[in-house]
Parts: C-alpha cells; sequence; structure tokens
C-alpha cells in the first residue's frame, strides 16, 4: 500500500486544492447516510460504480429515466450517448469527459427539489439500473458486509444518485460528486471538481479518518487506471473490469485482477450469488418488486 496524498503528487498547489475541497466535501455530504456500526469496526471497502458496480455510466441511465419521465427533452442526452459508448467500448474514463457529463446533468437540474431527484433517483434504479448491476461485484460486496465491514461507493456520480445506489444495495453510504444546493433546489454548481482520481483518494482518506478505519485493512475497486490513486491507498487494491492501463499496473504491483463482463445476468445470477441473509440480496428484490408495482399498476 501506498500511503501517498494529493500533496505528494506533482501538480499546483490550485489543482491540489480543489481536489482536496471535492473529496472533503463528498466525506461531509456522507454523513448521516450509513447503517448502523459493524463488527469489523477498522475494517471497509470503497467500490467505484460505474463499470465496477455497474456497466456504464450511472448518470447517463439516471439521464435517460429522466428523459423517459418528461423531466426534460430526450435530444438533451445526445452528450451522454456519445460519452456512454465510449465507457462501454473502451472501459475507460477522461477527466473532461467526466467533469463536462456532471455539469451537463447539473444543468438539467439546476433549479429542481432535491428531494425530487432523491425520489426519482428511487424510481430510475428500481425500474432500469438496476438490471446494469454487474453481479460478480455486488457478491464480493456482499462479502464485506457478511464480514462485518462497512461498504462504500465512491463515484463521480453526484452524491444524491450514489446515495440512492447505496441505500438500495444495503450498503453503508456513498461518496459522490458534490453539487451546491440553496434552499433545498441545485444551483446548477459544482462544489469543487468532480470526485474523479485524486479527489477520490482525498475523500477516502477523509471518511476513513472519520470512521476510524486502518486503511491498512481496506480493500478498494476500480476498473479505471485514473483510480490508482485509490487503490494505492489501501492493503487490498484489486482491480475489477480493469482498462489496459489499470491491469498492466495491477500486474506490475501483485493487485489482484477480477473480470466479470462475460457474467452480467443480474436476475439469473445475482441473487443467488449474494446470498447473506440481508444486505445486497434483499436490496435487490425489494428494487424488483417495487419495479414490478409499478409496472402493473
Amino acid at each position: 500500500m501506498s500511503d501517498t496524498s494529493v500533496s505528494d503528487v506533482s501538480l499546483g498547489s490550485d489543482v491540489l486544492s480543489r481536489y482536496r475541497r471535492a473529496g472533503q466535501a463528498s466525506a461531509a455530504a456522507a454523513a448521516g447516510t450509513h447503517g448502523p456500526p459493524l463488527p469489523e469496526a477498522t475494517g471497509a471497502a470503497f467500490f467505484d460504480v460505474d463499470n465496477t458496480m455497474m456497466r456504464g455510466a450511472s448518470l447517463f441511465h439516471f439521464a435517460v429515466g429522466l428523459a423517459r419521465r418528461k423531466y426534460f427533452n430526450g435530444r438533451e442526452i445526445v452528450g451522454f450517448g456519445v460519452k456512454q459508448l465510449k465507457f462501454v467500448l473502451s472501459g475507460s474514463e477522461d477527466l473532461e469527459d467526466v467533469a463536462s457529463a456532471t455539469e451537463a446533468a447539473l444543468s438539467f437540474v439546476e433549479g429542481r427539489d432535491v428531494a425530487e431527484l432523491e425520489r426519482l433517483g428511487e424510481e430510475i434504479f428500481d425500474d432500469s439500473m438496476i438490471d446494469k448491476l454487474i453481479p460478480g461485484t455486488l457478491a464480493i460486496a456482499q462479502g464485506h458486509l457478511d464480514a462485518g465491514q462497512q461498504v462504500w461507493l465512491v463515484t463521480a456520480t453526484p452524491v444524491e444518485l450514489a446515495t440512492v445506489i447505496a441505500k438500495r444495495l444495503g450498503l453503508t453510504g456513498a461518496l459522490g460528486t458534490v453539487a451546491e444546493v440553496q434552499g433545498g433546489v441545485y444551483t446548477g454548481h459544482l462544489d469543487g471538481p468532480p470526485l474523479h482520481g485524486l479527489a477520490k483518494a482525498e475523500a477516502v482518506r477523509a471518511i476513513a479518518e472519520r470512521e476510524g478505519l486502518d486503511l491498512t485493512r481496506c480493500s478498494a475497486y476500480s476498473d479505471s487506471s485514473n483510480d490508482i490513486p485509490m487503490l494505492s491507498l489501501v492493503g487490498d487494491p484489486v482491480a475489477v473490469n480493469p482498462d489496459s492501463t489499470l491491469r498492466a499496473h495491477a500486474r506490475e504491483n501483485g493487485w489482484k485482477i477480477r473480470d466479470f463482463r462475460r457474467r452480467e445476468q443480474v436476475k439469473r445470477v445475482a441473487l443467488p450469488a449474494v446470498s447473506g441473509a440481508g444486505g445486497i440480496a434483499v436490496g435487490l428484490a425489494i428494487g424488483y418488486a417495487a419495479a414490478r408495482s409499478r409496472r402493473t399498476a
């Protein structure tokens, strides 16, 4: 494990400050989202979402769900489609793409009520996003829950949507990109840059300090080389469905590699795989039941 913070990276002080601000803002926004204390108090697992926990970009799936509900004109998500195609074909992420996608999403919700978006997030997750989940990664997450560890999502997706996913799966909580909110509505601006790359590492460091976690006893999972800083923080870094750069880095450093891209039939595989008494299996069952109820209403 490398205990390198963003301050050790050769970047300008202004850039470093923005990464720290994004990470700290995300950790602060995560307050109060997690469940009861778990017995393995100093160990935890941190999971990237896009292409690690879920096929494609969660923000894109959410935008499509909003368009289907006439929340905005469907033509406005053409840009999301281009970025989604890049995710599917290459499995890689680009900082400018992440930033522009997040800003674009925020422009759609500027002036909208936060509570309304959270409600729609739950509905869209149950209706369509649940089918994009990757069963192999879900099984790993359930294993950490069964071991009594905290399980956090760490993603560039807006924290409200990330928290919906975490709650639906029975996870501890979520670290995500924080948008400015005034009077319960979105301003259309970010609180610092998206939670991406070095900012994820800072968020994990901040939440570990707050929760009293020992990073040497923690695990982290991601598909992207952009998350090497986060993976390097923990004692058990794992490359999941890795891009070529991360795969090479993992091999060079003796990290574990898991590839689930050929086993993604959630309804057929995920529920038996995550066979714990609660947690993810219950969350998925609730999601399927809620979706069926809405479709037959």
